[in-house]
């Protein structure tokens, strides 16, 4: 089982996005060194949550250049934020850059007030994702001298009358991870031969204290459209190595007592931060096309810490996933800087990768050599 490192931090004012970004650089540069296999990051814009993911293909880009060894993931791409020939244009760059070392998690959103800043209701999101991919799709496959392609989707417009440049590393392109949360998803991901990330949770409620249940649900629909879309082995071999099993808040101590003592410390900055956000949220929820229908737990919630939070000793830590290894998750995603990222926070974000580089990961790896 692979273990990556979730890059998810926040900045609570501007002058502390400077440090954010080198504190982020180190970190990062900590997981490699430590034997980590991939860095993954956030699309998000405007509330201070990863500021630097306002364009995490810049940012993939700058740290790819540092960790050549690396993978580099997004968790997720808000589709309906971009237009598709940029879209297009940044993953082939990155492609190129990692030489396929590129995973891009896709998804429509999760924030009005992202939304309203780019011109996309939140009603229509979907909607304007999908029609997205669609136009990425024939993007990917055009030829120079093949008809040009118009683009009139929301706030998108265009027409292209050549190719995308620069052509992209990986045949075809490379892969667009979905949450294989829908059947359309899960399928468009399987029929690809594509990894997928594995929710820990069934809509309308976002939490709860059996995430096991959810991920085994959702992995065996995945995995059996997968194993029955005729690919090659090796295909569906990668696919499952990297299909990806998410947690928001990792954090690992040398005791169960210390570790959750300081998961609290974690969750009640993270919680202070995430009120402090609601009221721009509300602003962008002022009208019918932009209102949210699903509400997250509290962090300080056991539902919220069931689903989205892996804590404890190494050895609970381990006993925790082994039931995930034994399922076939390939890829544990951790969020290790979770909530503001404090001067504390980073060392115990730094302490988390340390417990698992020399704890946890030997019970489920061999080492690769850097």
């Amino acid at each position: 089982m692979r273990f990556s490192v979730f890059l998810n931090a926040r900045s609570m004012a501007p002058e502390e996005d400077r440090q954010l970004i080198r504190d982020l650089t180190d970190h990062a540069t900590k997981a490699e060194a430590l034997g980590f296999d991939a860095i993954f990051m956030p699309d998000h814009h405007f509330n201070g949550y990863m500021p630097i993911a306002s364009d995490s293909f810049m940012f993939a880009s700058y740290l790819a250049a540092k960790l050549p060894r690396m993978h580099f993931g997004f968790s997720v791409v808000s589709v309906p934020l971009h237009h598709p020939v940029r879209f297009v244009e940044r993953i082939n760059i990155l492609d190129q850059l990692t030489d396929g070392k590129l995973m891009v998690g896709v998804g429509s959103g999760t924030t009005p007030e992202e939304m309203i800043g780019f011109g996309v209701n939140y009603k229509d999101a979907g909607a304007v994702s999908d029609a997205n991919l669609a136009l990425a799709e024939r993007l990917w496959a055009k030829g120079m001298e093949d008809p040009a392609i118009e683009i009139d989707n929301g706030p998108h417009k265009g027409r292209v009358l050549q190719r995308i440049a620069p052509a992209q590393y990986t045949k075809g392109h490379a892969p667009l991870m979905p949450v294989a949360m829908k059947e359309t998803s899960a399928r468009r991901a399987a029929e690809n031969g594509w990894p997928a990330f594995i929710p820990a949770f069934t809509p309308p409620q976002i939490g709860g204290t059996e995430p096991m249940k959810h991920v085994a649900k959702y992995f065996g629909i995945y995995r059996d459209m997968l194993e029955g879309a005729g690919h090659a082995p090796e295909v569906v071999a990668r696919a499952l190595d990297w299909t990806t099993h998410t947690y928001q808040c990792v954090h690992v101590a040398e005791t169960d007592e210390q570790a959750r003592e300081e998961l609290e410390v974690i969750l009640r900055s993270y919680q202070d931060a995430i009120e402090r956000e609601a009221e721009f949220n509300a602003r962008a929820e002022s009208d019918s096309a932009n209102r949210k229908t699903d509400r997250t737990p509290n962090a300080l919630t056991e539902d919220w810490i069931g689903t989205w939070c892996l804590y404890g000793s190494p050895e609970t830590v381990i006993e925790h996933l082994k039931p995930y290894e034994e399922l076939g998750i390939g890829n544990i995603l951790c969020g290790t800087t979770t909530g503001p990222l404090s001067e504390e926070r980073l060392r115990l974000g730094n302490q988390t990768l340390q417990l698992l580089s020399e704890k946890v990961m030997p019970a489920f790896k061999v080492r690769e050599p850097a």
